[in-house]
């Protein structure tokens, strides 16, 4: 029998309360609520407008003028649920076909890589799934830059919070819901923007930000139902036809004095689709499970607090993964100032006791594997022997792994130049596409390759934008024989 070993550092704790916030241009919504006994109780409200952009200005500022305002609503909740405005999200839409969730989740990797304009590292990404007939499915990707969230929760750091969740507005007011659940179209009026969101059968299908939708005219925000109307057909145009048609639920959340007019002016445009317009003043009774406030107004810091509180799953969500046990220690420890001598000598010896602890159960672990795997390790040497004996009767040039060699040698280390595909057609013309800093780069690395032996006909295709920039290269190789190392 197998040992069993199981070990918990910590369990996190269960909130009853945490404090809702939603960025929306340059103003700042929130609100603190309380579960208890069933139903959520609202204990403070705040919206106000920020003088300094979390993304621009020094993080100590932003979280001080945030951290001023709480104060002055009475606000001593430090746990918060953030919602980060759409217009940082970027999407990318694939379709997945019936496969194991092993293979469908390295085919979703290879997808995003391919679709995002910036490179997938530098994004936190979430991705949503609805289905589409034969089987397969709908994924949409949602993506925001590393450098957004790192500032963002420096910002939060400096206001004294703790985030716990970064995730979307609409996508709290307007939850995908059950596979079984009927498509939904749901808007929300921004402040400078209109969110749209298209949910169907327990996933979001479509997410867009309109931009220039809301104009500000002598300080009175009013909206162009023109330019929605339009992203609206477009959007629908895009969807699939069975869930176009099944289409017939429009939402709209945001000011009365906005969403009512903008609800009725869709309708009747909208009319020969079949799409019926509604603007949501409230919350239903069993929105959340625990009974929200009568008085709550429908906004997505409230919705993004109670679906937290009630322990149901956004559709994106978008908070970097937290270091573990091990990590926070050395982060804790590292830095040299430490309290006491005891407390180091104690933190050592728990280090090499936890380590010594790991490596026995890592031991007993390979020993495991290694009984189960012995017979197979004497077949595939056995095949290594054969193919040792049998080596010399098949070509060794390994071609291909020579023009990756080649382009190895012609990229610079430093990283400013980047390959993301690589094509080799009729067994000696090389297709290789990236991106670069800047037009120098790509230049160097031309001048690099043509240098290479074997290598001729190096030829820039096609680029595309300035710094960064994309580029297209093509070149023959030919190689003269031997093997590469």
């Amino acid at each position: 029998m197998k040992p069993d070993f199981k070990f918990k550092f910590g369990k996190a704790r269960k909130l009853t309360a945490v404090l809702g916030l939603a960025l929306d241009g340059g103003r700042l919504d929130g609100v603190v609520l309380r579960r208890a006994n069933g139903s959520f109780a609202g204990l403070q409200r705040f919206s106000v407008m920020l003088a300094l952009d979390p993304l621009t200005a020094a993080p100590e500022l932003v979280g001080r003028e945030i951290r001023n305002h709480l104060d002055a609503a009475g606000v001593r909740e430090r746990h918060c649920v953030f919602g980060v405005p759409l217009k940082w999200v970027l999407t990318v839409q694939t379709e997945l076909p019936p496969l194991p969730e092993a293979d469908a989740a390295s085919l979703l990797q290879l997808e995003a890589e391919k679709g995002f304009h910036a490179d997938a590292a530098t994004l936190q990404i979430s991705d949503s799934r609805s289905p589409l007939a034969d089987g397969k499915q709908n994924v949409l990707f949602a993506g925001i830059p590393n450098t957004h969230l790192a500032a963002l929760e420096n910002v939060l750091l400096a206001a004294k919070l703790k985030p716990v969740s970064f995730a979307l507005g609409i996508s709290a007011l307007q939850p995908p819901g059950e596979v079984s659940s009927p498509p939904v179209l749901a808007l929300h009026i921004g402040e400078s923007n209109v969110g749209l969101q298209i949910s169907a059968g327990g996933g979001v299908a479509a997410l867009r930000s309109l931009d220039g939708a809301v104009a500000d005219e002598a300080g009175r925000r009013t909206w162009h139902a023109d330019v929605v109307a339009r992203e609206l057909r477009i959007t629908l145009g895009q969807l699939p036809g069975a869930l176009r048609d099944a289409m017939k639920r429009l939402r709209i959340f945001g000011p009365r004095e906005l969403a009512q007019p903008l609800a009725d002016d869709l309708e009747r445009r909208l009319a020969p689709a079949g799409l019926r317009g509604e603007f949501v003043s409230a919350y239903a009774p069993d929105e959340f499970g625990p009974t929200p406030p009568v008085e709550a107004p429908v906004s997505p810091a409230f919705s993004l607090a109670a679906r937290y509180l009630a322990g149901q799953k956004t559709a994106f969500e978008f908070l970097p993964p937290k270091p573990n046990f091990i990590e926070q220690f050395a982060r804790k420890y590292s830095s040299g100032r430490l309290r006491t001598t005891g407390a180091v000598a104690g933190g050592v010896a728990a280090v090499l006791l936890a380590a010594f602890l790991i490596q026995q159960i890592q031991l007993w672990h390979y020993r495991s594997q290694w009984s189960r795997m012995a017979a197979k390790v004497g077949e595939l040497s056995a095949i290594q022997d054969n193919i040792r004996q049998y080596r010399p009767w098949y070509d060794g040039s390994f071609k291909h792994l020579s023009i990756l060699r080649q382009l190895t040698l012609a990229f610079p280390e430093d990283g400013s130049v980047t390959a993301k595909n690589l094509t080799v057609h009729d067994g000696d013309r090389v297709t290789c596409s990236g991106t670069a800093r800047d037009s120098s780069a790509v230049l160097a690395v031309e001048s690099q390759l043509s240098a290479l032996p074997g290598v001729s006909g190096v030829h820039h295709e096609q680029s595309r934008g300035k710094a960064p920039m994309q580029f297209v290269l093509s070149f023959t190789y030919k190689n003269g024989g031997g093997s590469e190392n």
